[in-house]
């Protein structure tokens, strides 16, 4: 398999016919804390910004399930940079991975009366009777990566999980085999996790593989939380080949206890997701984590907002739109000296989303 694969199955939005794709050259840097901090980039529209971004700003409540870790640090400011480039004035709540105050934030949204809201991942039985009241109360409403049961009345966007997810897994069983002793460290719960364990079961059976185990959980510290849990897995189970940890947070995590333990060069760990955090991971001498499938989270971000822009201007039709993904393996990324995403996006501009839900009117920016 080539080092770095498009996933099949991808079902991003394409342009309407006639708009313009905006360069996006935009470069990610580090911030003192050592995540990406996306710098925007944009070129100026091409026409006038129809009703109702014509006028005073739009107001846009963004409420977040959870803000912390370097690939939701770079989506937010992606959607910050594309929010400001398309006169909207956007606020935010950060839950901090807290469900009922993430319920709470949406209830405090819908008080202050926006002109739309953006829900950001989030868990279904708590956050969907908040949904249905914004709905009620004529509020339009977009989601990013969260599983509802009603949608009516919804803009659903999401990466495309299932060729994520597919993506990273050929990787896997091309490496280790059919019927290779496997383990899985993820969560139960959320809607991203969800969808690509679902694969994962489909991989199980089709390639005969032996999961070993399956442990994990998502935190306020993802990543030093799931250290102890993969070193027990890993302690009673010494004949596991391959993890899949899919995200980010999750396989950093693993990554270290695989590593603490000296198994790096018989485990190979499997992730989702990118930054710049990850690529210096990936790229360490013996680094265990050999293959991950991703999308650019802060040009995530930015065309989350253009999908609600568009969708406030009347000009999108569709009611649910995927982002695809590509998938790219530790070989690539030394192969091309790539050390960060930026110089990942030059490598593969499809990561820049310059053709998805854009318009004439519409400034696409970058992270």
């Amino acid at each position: 398999m080539s080092f770095l694969s498009h996933n099949r199955r991808l079902l991003g939005l394409a342009a309407a016919a006639g708009a313009t794709a905006l360069v996006l050259a935009g470069c990610a840097q580090q911030n003192a804390g050592g995540t990406a901090a996306p710098a925007a980039s944009q070129q100026a529209a091409t026409a006038d910004a129809p009703a109702p971004f014509d006028g005073e700003p739009v107001t846009v409540a963004l409420v977040q399930q959870s803000g912390a870790g370097d690939y939701f640090t770079a989506w937010t400011a992606g959607a910050k940079a594309q929010a400001a480039a398309a006169n909207i004035e956007l606020t935010v709540s950060d839950a901090r991975n807290d469900n009922a105050k993430h319920a709470s934030d949406l209830e405090q949204a819908i008080a202050s009366k926006p002109d739309a809201i953006i829900v950001d991942h989030g868990q279904t039985d708590t956050i969907e009777p908040r949904i249905r009241e914004a709905v009620d109360a004529g509020i339009p409403v977009i989601v990013y990566d969260l599983a509802l049961d009603d949608t009516d009345g919804v803009l659903v966007t999401s990466q495309s999980d299932t060729s994520m997810a597919e993506g990273v897994l050929d990787e896997l069983v091309a490496a280790a085999g059919d019927g290779a002793k496997v383990g899985l460290v993820s969560a139960e719960g959320f809607a991203p996790l969800d969808r690509r364990k679902a694969v994962w079961d489909d991989y199980l059976t089709e390639y005969d593989l032996d999961q070993l185990f399956f442990t994990g959980e998502v935190t306020e510290s993802t990543a030093t939380d799931n250290i102890p849990l993969t070193d027990a897995a890993l302690k009673a189970n010494p004949d596991v080949q391959a993890i899949f940890a899919p995200y980010d947070e999750i396989t950093k995590g693993v990554v270290q206890a695989v590593t603490q333990n000296n198994l790096q060069d018989k485990v190979k760990v499997y992730g989702i997701d990118i930054s710049n955090a990850d690529i210096e991971v990936m790229i360490a001498d013996g680094s265990p984590w050999v293959a991950t499938s991703a999308t650019d989270p802060a040009s995530i971000g930015a065309a989350v907002v253009r999908t609600l822009a568009l969708s406030l201007a009347g000009e999108l039709d569709e009611t649910e739109v995927q982002f695809p993904a590509i998938t790219v393996t530790r070989d690539f990324l030394l192969d091309n000296e790539i050390t960060n995403v930026a110089q990942l996006r030059e490598a593969e501009p499809s990561l820049l989303l310059e053709d998805v839900v854009v318009a004439d009117w519409l400034p696409a920016v970058s992270g």
